[in-house]
């Protein structure tokens, strides 16, 4: 069996590095070598298949890494973009970078490696039908036979089944998908274009890793466990001192935006696994894989030279089996190309260097560097041990520069030295790869095929360390690195990365301008390397206009600042278009600002979004100025308040007292705040007692589980995860003659116009008499949802419980949106007329009595 030897190795390589890219070198104890060691003699591969990021069952995927010491991998159709954001404001893009990195840190800690697709979590979706008319069915499929061509798993296991439930759309889509490239990945027919780089490839088995939540009850479980097969997953590693479960909870807990910390659990732990396609295992998982050396033609005398290096391994001296190593690399070179030599040889040579305590290293001086400018890197190699290893040479590959060096590594004696090279003037920018392009909203745009598949960029800059090592050749590839002292987290390492010269920055992404007055639109200039000067533009639509039109900067230091100012103005018919902001530099224009997203858990991340802002003209009256708002989650609509002309106050816990909050119009809750903030338990009755005094409380959307007080709401109210996820769903005006709906702006139907993402979530279910529901939406084919805005007199102010999707609405500058919600606020402040009564409609509503 030949595979085309350069693109496995590209692909191997980029296996092992995605586990280390922007941290430190690896640096495993004897106990973890020894397991590593072992693992060189197991020939056999496991896909576990999801559709998002926290899917994966961590459980199965640490015992198959770790026990049985396949090569396992989760392959998660999507980032996770369209979920919530648990630690911050992130969301869509930046919130799937922080999910994508958040997997490569629970692979890290489970052992597995982690692919995706070019599928874009678009949000909730309630069918796998609706799902496939906004992914491309046929690109994600392609997308899974192409990392199963390349991954080769002798089995694969999906977390959903392929039969329609009640789950999301996008779970059993992803198992639909597996069924489909179970068959595809070894028909010749099926996406032939990827046959240039792969082979065709048929797994032995496809499973559906079920349990008893798959079923009715316990009973219906039991009855039909006969024909499951089970897996006792519980067991306990010597080499690592823990049980899978406690391994797999270490990796859940990766999983921090989503707020999936987990403990460790320790003794038997069943999976089981329902046949769904291939030949059918009886007893075992691999029933009928050979996942011994036996498996690649002459292979025996490897597996017999390997085992003998396991036997004599003392783990207070692992590099005493080096020589042994070596000498099963030799043996290993003469056999056939085949897919599991070049996996093989890329473990050994890892094991080789880590039983030496082999440590090789190139840091910049800088995290990030323009193309075509001087890199300074400090460079570190160091050999732990008696074995003769010599440092031959050091290509900087993305340089095209070699350093002939011929130095023996002495035991013990580092070797560090300086070393500047220049980066190509053709260098990409560091972007990540599947956000260089515009996609759709289904898809993300990714025109390498090599990409594809990948959980992250490539390194910007690898170097290639040529050694000898017992007087056999060897390669190692690092990525270079840029690493700082922290004074509380200590060494701190974050990815190298190549950016453009100069960012233009807008420092809000939408602009609402709620009159004819001009709004002051500000551009933060940074530079990314000395001596740049130019100017900065603001590119306008038809109607709108900037003075000046232009400013001057000129920033001598690299990092150095500049903050320009523009005024704009707005046409005088409501109109919603696009700002840009760009710069000039030496007769070249750049219109990219800068983000880096930057949590403890995960390593730093930057990006080079468009310098794009939404503006808006908007019809908008409001009445009451002071907001308060209670962080939850995470969110940016009180920066939208603020756009408004809203005085937003962030509550911090010494404000949650009477005297203090009768100041404000309104008190907001974040997303889920009653989820989040503990502390809200022990305010709740100030709460109450602030709109029984005639304030408003709007209390955006929580999820059911895990409330931190079971009432949140002065009358009874059950929150349920009812949902409206079509952004364009009709939505229906259940008392068009409220207050809500008419002061100070009169809502139509037109203001559900342009949503994104969804109309809401976590809709209540049922509702005392005191609630009015004002609106009704539903996804088609499904009962009204009525739930989503209700409003209760209590007291002389009014209580407002909304499970609309504000957070995603406002910061996308819905003008509709913006209307519906300024009227929330100024419920009360007057009534222009309009009643807040019990006003009826046509539109069939639930009654009051069924809630």
């Amino acid at each position: 069996m030949f595979i085309r030897r350069s693109v496995l190795l590209l692909f191997l390589t980029l296996c092992l590095a995605t586990q280390s890219f922007a941290q430190a070198p690896a640096k495993p104890s004897a106990a973890k070598i020894l397991q590593d060691l072992k693992k060189l003699n197991v020939l056999g591969s496991a896909l576990y298949i999801a559709a998002h990021p926290d899917d994966e069952n961590t459980r199965l995927i640490a015992y198959l890494s770790n026990e049985e010491l396949y090569n396992t991998a989760y392959l998660s159709v999507t980032r996770g973009d369209g979920g919530q954001n648990l630690i911050g404001p992130e969301i869509r893009e930046g919130l799937g970078i922080i999910r994508t990195q958040e997997l490569l840190q629970a692979r890290r800690t489970d052992g597995g490696k982690q692919f995706f697709t070019r599928a874009n979590d678009f949000g909730f979706s309630k069918s796998p039908d609706e799902t496939f008319t906004i992914w491309n069915k046929e690109q994600v499929l392609a997308d899974m036979v192409w990392v199963i061509r390349k991954f080769r798993p002798d089995v694969l296991i999906t977390r959903f089944s392929p039969k329609p439930s009640e789950t999301h759309g996008h779970h059993t889509a992803s198992a639909i998908l597996a069924g489909e490239a179970f068959e595809a990945a070894a028909d010749p027919k099926r996406f032939p274009e990827q046959l240039k780089y792969v082979e065709v490839w048929q797994p032995k088995r496809l499973l559906w890793n079920t349990g008893v939540w798959s079923f009715r009850s316990q009973k219906e479980f039991e009855d039909y466990g006969s024909q499951l097969l089970k897996i006792d997953v519980g067991g306990y590693n010597p080499l690592q001192g823990k049980s899978y479960p406690e391994i797999a909870a270490e990796s859940r807990s990766m999983h921090k935006s989503q707020g999936f910390g987990a403990s460790g659990a320790r003794g038997s732990a069943i999976e089981y696994l329902e046949h769904t396609k291939g030949e059918r295992a009886k007893a075992e998982l691999f029933e009928g894989v050979n996942t011994s050396w036996s498996r690649v033609k002459g292979g025996e005398k490897v597996a017999k030279l390997l085992q003998k290096a396991i036997q004599s391994y003392n783990p207070e001296n692992p590099s005493g089996t080096v020589p042994a190593l070596v000498a099963v690399k030799k043996e290993m070179e003469k056999l056939p190309e085949s897919y599991w030599k070049q996996v093989k040889l890329q473990e050994l040579d890892e094991v080789i260097k880590h039983a030496l305590g082999l440590y090789l290293e190139v840091a910049a001086t800088d995290y990030a560097a323009t193309p075509g400018e001087q890199v300074k890197l400090q460079v570190e190699a160091i050999n732990r041990s008696s074995v003769p290893v010599t440092l031959q040479s050091i290509t900087y590959g993305f340089a095209s520069k070699d350093t002939t060096l011929r130095t023996q590594l002495q035991n013990n004696l580092d070797l560090s030295f300086t070393q500047s090279v220049q980066l190509p003037r053709s260098v990409p920018y560091s972007q990540p790869y599947w956000l260089r392009k515009p996609g759709t909203l289904g898809m993300f745009a990714v025109e390498n095929q090599q990409e594809v598949g990948l959980p992250e960029n490539t390194p910007a800059a690898p170097v290639r360390f040529s050694l000898m090592i017992a007087g056999q050749p060897f390669e190692y590839t690092v990525p270079v690195v840029y690493k700082r002292t922290d004074p509380v987290e200590g060494e701190v390492y974050r990815p190298f990365e190549v950016t453009p010269p100069v960012f233009v920055n807008l420092v809000e992404k939408v602009y609402m301008f709620a009159d004819q007055e001009p709004k002051q639109v500000q551009v933060l200039v940074k530079s990314g390397k000395p001596q740049v000067a130019g100017t900065v533009k603001l590119a306008l639509p038809q109607g709108w206009r900037s003075e000046p039109a232009s400013i001057a900067f000129d920033l001598k230091a690299k990092g150095a600042e500049q903050m320009v100012r523009f005024m704009v103005y707005p046409p005088k018919e409501q109109q919603e278009a696009e700002l840009k902001a760009i710069a000039t530099v030496a007769g070249n224009t750049y219109d990219k600002g800068l983000n880096t997203i930057s949590y403890a858990h995960i390593p730093a991340q930057t990006t080079f979004p468009d310098a794009t802002a939404k503006v808006v003209k908007l019809d908008l009256k409001k009445k009451g100025e002071k907001v308060g708002y209670v962080m939850g989650a995470g969110d940016e609509v009180p920066t939208s308040l603020q756009q408004i002309g809203y005085q937003v106050t962030i509550l911090k816990d010494t404000d949650m007292n009477e005297h203090t909050l009768k100041k404000f119009d309104a008190i907001i809750l974040g997303v889920r705040a009653y989820n989040t903030v503990d502390r809200l338990r022990h305010h709740q009755a100030t709460l109450m007692e602030y709109v029984k005094e005639g304030g408003n409380l709007i209390v955006q959307y929580n999820t059911n589980h895990a409330l931190v007080l079971q009432n949140v709401a002065p009358y009874p109210l059950k929150l349920s995860r009812e949902r409206v996820t079509v952004e364009d769903a009709a939505v229906r005006l259940l008392k068009p003659n409220h207050q809500v709906l008419n002061t100070p702006n009169k809502i139509t139907g037109k203001d559900f116009e342009g949503w994104v993402q969804e109309r809401g979530l976590y809709f209540p279910s049922e509702w005392s008499k005191e609630f009015e529901a004002i609106l009704s939406s539903n996804d088609p084919g499904e009962p009204a949802r009525d739930g989503g805005l209700l409003v209760a007199p209590y007291g002389k102010g009014n209580y407002i419980y909304t499970g609309y999707s504000w957070f995603r609405q406002l910061p996308a500058g819905v003008p509709g949106a913006y209307r519906l919600f300024a009227n929330l606020i100024s419920l009360g402040k007057g009534s222009a007329g309009a009643s807040t009564g019990n006003n009826t409609t046509t539109t069939t509503t639930k009654a009051a009595s069924a809630h």
